[in-house]
């Protein structure tokens, strides 16, 4: 699939934008903070109804405005889709699907499909689990977009199984919260697994083909032992250690068991990457996370967008022409850059000026002006 046209109102930096736009490779040039970036976290919040920069909404909407608009036409084999996004700073948000409202967000996982990678996803080697969480739960959304509604679920559950501990509720009123919680978390974990079962071959070869000195692997870190593809089997596990340490959860006022506790293990030979692993080679894993992601769908028949943000002035050759590799094979593929420079000369692709919330075109892909 790829985006022909995107409009964006009150979104970020942008008063009012529309970009008519091809399949091939799209550069966006100019300096840090002139909204370059705003442009593809729209993208992604399409595909992911979340910014990846920050954890609520309220900073997407323009200053002194209620609401944003983000406006896409995906256009697929089969047809072309408009996606419409009111996002509001203080209700919930609203959304269309060929200018029909729809009952539920969820309904637009799938439309628009993206593979996204920035200097930020050194985070996923050195950061926190959370981080390595929410890669493993958009990689599920990507090839299954039914799980984003358990993932929703899975989450309210917690939070109000959360707000009940903290206020010390009886077992009994925990009992039903203690359910859902188990059912849609046994499921995810075993999402999680099947998922990561598939993906880790794929990630491993790629990362031999950026780095032959070390294998690559992947386990996942999980709270309760065992962990299989039978959600049912996890289901049961988690109830069981909830009873067990309903105690302890009750004094601290939160959820010790279940998939937010979970965590992937990068492991690089004989250690783990965090901790031990070089800048250099902490950027293998990352680009070998986000390169396998791509195979893994595109062996499935996806044809995601591939979201490329400042990253080539971060990589060293060996690692540019990976991702240049990957950037010409693509769909269609976005790219920014803050100078001309910073982009390898053997990519090129129709090229916007972005300057103070304007976007300018300076050549097409064929060199035109």
């Amino acid at each position: 699939m790829w985006i022909n046209h995107l409009s964006l109102k009150n979104f970020r930096s942008y008063d009012e934008l529309e970009l008519s736009l091809e399949p091939g490779v799209t550069i966006f040039l100019g300096r840090n903070g002139e909204g370059k970036t705003n442009i593809v976290e729209s993208l992604l919040y399409l595909a992911f109804l979340s910014s990846h920069r920050t954890a609520n909404d309220q900073p997407l909407v323009k200053l002194g405005n209620q609401s944003a608009y983000v406006r896409a036409k995906a256009q697929n084999p089969e047809r072309e889709i408009l996606v419409e996004l009111e996002i509001n700073a203080e209700k919930a948000n609203r959304a269309r699907i060929n200018q029909n409202p729809v009952r539920s967000q969820k309904e637009l996982y799938g439309i628009v499909q993206a593979v996204y990678f920035s200097p930020e996803d050194l985070d996923l080697v050195r950061g926190d689990p959370s981080g390595r969480r929410r890669f493993t739960d958009e990689l599920l959304t990507l090839r299954s977009p039914r799980l984003a509604g358990v993932i929703n679920d899975y989450e309210r559950a917690l939070k109000q199984r959360n707000s009940l501990l903290k206020s010390r509720s009886s077992y009994a009123s925990l009992a039903s919260w203690d359910q859902q919680v188990a059912e849609f978390g046994g499921e995810l974990i075993a999402a999680r697994i099947k998922t990561l079962g598939d993906f880790e071959p794929i990630f491993t070869e790629v990362y031999k083909e950026i780095s032959k000195e070390k294998a690559a692997l992947i386990n996942y870190k999980c709270s309760i032992d065992n962990p299989t593809e039978n959600a049912a089997e996890n289901t049961e596990k988690i109830l069981l250690k909830m009873a067990d340490i309903k105690t302890q959860e009750i004094d601290r006022g939160l959820t010790l068991v279940g998939p937010h506790r979970d965590d992937l293990l990068l492991v690089l030979g004989d250690h783990f990457v965090k901790g031990y692993a070089s800048h250099g080679e902490s950027w293998s894993i990352a680009l070998s996370l986000k390169l396998a992601t791509y195979q893994l769908l595109q062996n499935e028949g996806a044809k995601p967008i591939l979201i490329l943000d400042d990253v080539f002035s971060e990589l060293d050759e060996e690692r540019r022409n990976h991702m240049i590799a990957l950037a010409n094979s693509a769909e269609q593929t976005f790219i920014t850059v803050a100078v001309q420079t910073d982009l390898p000369p053997n990519l090129s692709g129709t090229t916007y000026q972005v300057k103070s919330g304007s976007v300018k075109l300076v050549s097409l892909a064929n060199n035109e002006t």
